[in-house]
C-alpha cells in the first residue's frame, strides 16, 4: 500500500485532504507538532468525518498513522517521506518554511528507483507549492539541486472546503460541510497523475485558485469582519443580517467582474458560483464563528491576499472598489483579544500614521490607484480606535 503524509493533523487535515487521501487507498501518516493530537491519533483506529448539507454523509477513516513532526530527532519523519508517494500540507502558508528542511532530507535520501515524490501544498495562497519547493531549493547546497529535483514533482493546488471550528476540541471527529473542490495542475506529473478519485486535474490552475480565493476567501473573510463589526457571533446569523449580506455582495460583486474579465469565466458562470459560495456559508449546521473566520487579519490584509490582491489588480484597471474598501475597513476594526494578529493590528493602528501602516501591512505604496483609498480607511480607523 503506497504511503502519502500529510502535515497538519489538524482539522482540514483530517476532514478534507487527509479523508480524501484514505478513500484513494493510501495509508496516511498525519504529520504535526501537536504532540497531544499525535497521541490520540496513535491510539485509535479509526475516525469519523460527519457531513452537513445536501447529500451529506459519514466517512470512516482508518488506516493511519501519526508523527511528531517536531521531534528533535526527525529521522523517522525523514524516513516516513523518503519512502512515500505523496506528501501533502494543510499548515497555512507561514509555516511550510518548517517544512522545507525535511522535505530536503528525505529528497536526498530517497531511493533510487522509486517514482517522484509528488509534492502538493493544500493552502489557502496562490501558488503554496511554489513557495514551499522555493524554500526546498533556497537549503540545498550549490549545485545540489540539479540531482535532486528529479526525485519530486511539485505541483500546485486549488483546495476549498468549509471545516468550521468543531465543539468538542478532544474528538478526533470532524464535522465539515459536503461540498469539496480540490483541483491541481496537471502539468508538472507529465501524464502520470496520482489515482486520487475526489481530486480533479487540470491544465490551467490558475482560474481556479484566484476564482476561489476571490470568492470563498474574499466572501467568508467580508462576513467575519462586518458580521463582528454588526456585533454577530455566527457565521450563518452575520449573513442573514440585511446589512452584512450587502457589505459582501459589494465586494464579491467586484471581484467578481474582475475573475471574468482576467479569466474568462462568463458572467453567468461566475454569477452562479458566488450564489452557490453564499448557501455554502449561510448553512446553519455549520457551527462556524466570526471569531474563528476572522483570525489572522494581517495575513489577511496582505498584498498578495484576499483583499488587497483583487482590489489593487481593479484598481489599476479604473474598476470600483468601493466594496472591497468596506470589506477592508471592517477588517481593521476586528477586536477579539484571543487573537495574536488582531491585537498587533490594534497596536499598529496606535502607533504608525497611516501611510506606514498601509505600506507595512497591505504592501500599497504612494502612488498606487489604490494608496490613497487605504489610507482614508486607515484614518478612520484609528480615530475610532482614539474614541474608544
Amino acid at each position: 500500500m503506497s504511503t502519502a503524509v500529510h502535515f497538519g493533523a489538524g482539522n482540514i487535515g483530517r476532514g478534507f485532504v487527509g479523508l480524501l487521501l484514505h478513500e484513494a487507498g493510501y495509508e496516511v501518516v498525519f504529520a504535526d507538532v501537536d504532540r497531544d493530537l499525535i497521541a490520540r491519533l496513535d491510539a485509535a483506529e479509526r475516525y469519523t468525518v460527519h457531513e452537513v448539507g445536501a447529500g451529506a454523509r459519514d466517512h470512516a477513516v482508518t488506516r493511519f498513522r501519526a508523527i511528531d513532526s517536531g521531534a528533535a530527532d526527525p529521522s523517522a519523519l525523514v524516513a516516513e517521506l523518503a519512502g512515500a508517494a505523496l506528501v501533502t500540507t494543510a499548515v497555512g502558508p507561514r509555516v511550510l518554511r518548517f517544512i522545507a528542511p525535511h522535505v530536503l532530507a528525505a529528497l536526498r535520501a530517497r531511493p533510487a528507483g522509486l517514482p517522484p515524490l509528488g509534492v502538493m501544498a493544500c493552502e489557502n495562497a496562490i501558488n503554496a507549492t511554489d513557495l514551499l519547493r522555493d524554500e526546498v531549493v533556497a537549503l540545498a547546497e550549490p549545485g545540489e539541486w540539479a540531482e535532486l529535483a528529479p526525485r519530486a514533482v511539485f505541483a500546485n493546488t486549488a483546495v476549498d472546503r468549509i471545516v468550521p471550528g468543531q465543539p468538542d476540541a478532544s474528538s478526533l471527529d470532524v464535522t465539515v460541510e459536503a461540498f469539496f473542490e480540490w483541483a491541481i495542475e496537471r502539468g508538472p506529473f507529465a501524464g502520470d497523475e496520482p489515482r486520487i478519485p475526489g481530486a480533479h486535474f487540470v491544465d490551467e490552475l490558475a482560474p481556479y485558485i484566484e476564482r476561489k480565493l476571490f470568492t470563498v476567501n474574499t466572501g467568508h473573510a467580508t462576513t467575519a469582519y462586518a458580521g463582528a463589526l454588526a456585533g454577530h457571533h455566527r457565521l450563518s446569523a452575520a449573513l442573514a443580517d440585511p446589512a452584512v449580506r450587502a457589505v459582501v455582495e459589494g465586494a464579491l460583486g467586484e471581484t467578481s467582474a474582475l475573475i471574468v474579465a482576467e479569466h474568462g469565466f462568463s458572467r453567468a458562470e461566475q454569477d452562479a458560483y458566488r450564489e452557490r459560495i453564499l448557501e455554502r456559508f449561510a448553512n446553519p449546521e455549520l457551527p462556524d464563528t466570526v471569531e474563528r473566520v476572522g483570525r489572522q487579519p494581517l495575513r489577511k490584509l496582505s498584498r498578495h491576499e484576499r483583499f488587497i490582491a483583487p482590489a489593487a489588480r481593479l484598481a489599476e484597471r479604473g474598476a470600483p472598489v468601493e466594496g472591497l474598501l468596506a470589506a477592508i475597513a471592517a477588517a481593521l476594526r476586528f477586536d477579539v483579544p484571543e487573537d495574536a494578529e488582531s491585537v498587533e493590528l490594534g497596536a499598529l493602528l496606535d502607533d504608525l500614521d497611516p501611510v506606514s501602516f498601509v505600506v507595512r501591512v497591505t504592501g500599497i505604496e504612494p502612488g498606487h490607484p489604490l494608496h490613497d483609498p487605504l489610507v482614508e480607511r486607515v484614518e478612520a480607523a484609528a480615530a475610532g480606535r482614539a474614541r474608544g
